[in-house]
């Protein structure tokens, strides 16, 4: 987990990976056709769902070249000529993807998966728009087996892009200092179950 900065180990149970895993395939599900682009550094959590998810179903794995998520225009020719269908971005990266990539290149993405920073509405607009891709916001601290909460954009909506709902067997609740719910709208703290 590297959200302060500093990464550190997390003990993840394996029952926790497996649930991801099973919520995800439902969710979004992966066939024989679909090829997941393998890009994010394994000391990074968004790599299990990466590398496990498309051998869980019998999906076709990219490996990107070392350092190559730091350069769209690679990440833009590697998703056209391996026909990638699946892939993740951090928001800021995903962003400067959208400035440098050709649209054209991309016609084979049938899903993007954006975490790790919060997902602004001027991103998704500009995904939809560019890439007339699904985009799907997840959200979840690496503790909690990698994402707890998922909401699928819609390029028409306004506001700040909600972090969604919880993921199979997740609870999330936001509580007051006396741990109480609080009414919708209200301030107070995310809890995770």
């Amino acid at each position: 987990s590297g959200s302060t900065g500093r990464p550190k180990g997390v003990a993840v149970s394996h029952d926790s990976i497996v649930n991801r895993l099973l919520w995800m395939q439902n969710t979004y599900p992966l066939d024989g056709s679909d090829v997941v682009l393998h890009k994010t550094p394994t000391t990074f959590d968004v790599s299990v769902w990466e590398l496990f998810w498309p051998h869980f179903i019998g999906a076709r794995t990219v490996i990107a070249e070392p350092e190559g998520h730091r350069d769209p225009r690679y990440l833009s020719r590697l998703i056209r000529d391996e026909g990638v269908t699946t892939t993740h971005f951090v928001p800021s990266m995903l962003d400067l993807f959208l400035e440098h990539c050709d649209a054209d290149h991309c016609i084979s993405l049938r899903r993007i998966f954006a975490s790790g920073e919060a997902l602004a509405r001027s991103t998704v607009q500009r995904t939809h728009s560019t890439l007339n891709t699904p985009l799907h916001n997840l959200y979840g601290p690496t503790e909690a087996a990698v994402d707890v909460t998922y909401h699928r954009t819609d390029p028409s909506d306004t506001g700040p892009v909600p972090i969604g709902a919880p993921v199979w067997n997740t609870g999330v609740r936001v509580l007051d200092g006396a741990l109480r719910t609080v009414p919708i709208g209200a301030v107070g703290e995310l809890y995770l179950s």
